[in-house]
């Protein structure tokens, strides 16, 4: 299932218009936190509140202003901002073609997946073609989110992505990090260096890797978290029962992270651990499996005894 799009347009191709839809195509896998307060675990709020009479602003009611240098605040109406005149607003203009590897990847900002629209479909395969036969990338300017961006959009696996970019004057210039030009290697260093990557040289896989830091993290929440009593079941209140089968089901999962690194100990030096990685998600889609069982086992005596 297609996640929902973000915005709608078209691509102006020459006199060909393509319709299309975006979709962002990252999201970050960060873990997140609450800030709490340990003694009572009160979670900290914060509220906002205008400088000038000391009262609380609701988000409705708080604007955008721009700051001159003197103090003094312009401030924007949404009205202001609908009345810029902005072509790209909903057409991807097409600004030129160019190959792909004279971008610097330091220009690109944010990845989206690109999908016809409607009618869209027939030109979308044209342009997508076209831009695998000649090797080329579309350089487009796009206005999203009230920012005119350039971007590149380029085929890939039979998709075109788009990769909006930062302006020139946005990218700092990085002279200030070069070493001081009297700084010398030998040419005996640069062999052995140079031997050094090459036996580490590969193909770049993706797959092969994994957020290491995050899954350790996960497992110190989840053995934390088995750790605490389960909430008392509330009569009145019968779906709360499925808090006692998360409770369980992080446990099992507790407990194949345990037997993992009971595995990882007795195993012989030399393992990077990506298999004991690449097996978590199945343990813990078993531990899901065992605790779904439970539940409707539970509901299914709960149905009797009420008939």
């Amino acid at each position: 299932m297609a996640p929902r799009s973000i915005w709608k347009g078209a691509i102006s191709f020459g006199l060909v218009t393509i319709p299309i839809k975006l979709f962002t195509a990252t999201e970050e896998k960060d873990i997140s936190f609450r800030q709490v307060h340990p003694a009572d675990e009160g979670r900290i709020r914060y509220k906002r509140v205008c400088e000038v009479c000391g009262e609380e602003i609701p988000y409705g009611e708080i604007g955008k202003a721009y700051e001159l240098p003197d103090g003094r605040m312009v401030i924007l109406e949404s009205e202001d901002f609908q009345a810029v005149p902005l072509p790209t607003a909903r057409e991807v203009e097409v600004v030129s073609f160019v190959p792909v590897d004279q971008v610097d990847p330091t220009y690109f900002d944010k990845t989206y997946f690109l999908a016809a629209d409607g009618p869209g479909n027939k030109p979308y395969v044209l342009l997508r073609d076209a831009l695998v036969s000649t090797g080329q990338a579309a350089l487009v300017k796009v206005a999203l989110r009230q920012k005119e961006s350039l971007a590149l959009i380029r085929p890939v696996d039979g998709v075109l992505r788009m990769h909006t970019m930062m302006w020139p004057d946005e990218v700092r210039e990085g002279s200030f990090a070069e070493p001081p030009s009297d700084v010398t290697v030998s040419d005996a260093e640069v062999a052995m260096a140079t031997n050094f990557i090459d036996a580490l040289a590969g193909d770049f896989e993706p797959e092969n890797y994994s957020d290491a830091y995050r899954l350790a993290l996960e497992e110190v929440i989840e053995s934390k978290l088995a750790g605490l009593p389960a909430r008392e079941e509330d009569e009145d209140e019968p779906e709360q029962a499925e808090v006692v089968d998360l409770v369980a089901a992080l446990r099992a999962s507790v407990d194949a992270a345990k037997k993992r690194r009971a595995e990882a100990a007795g195993r012989a030096g030399g393992d990077d651990g990506s298999e004991q990685a690449d097996d978590a998600p199945k343990k813990k889609a078993a531990a899901k499996k065992t605790a779904a069982k439970k539940s409707t086992a539970k509901k299914t005596t709960a149905r009797k005894k009420a008939s």
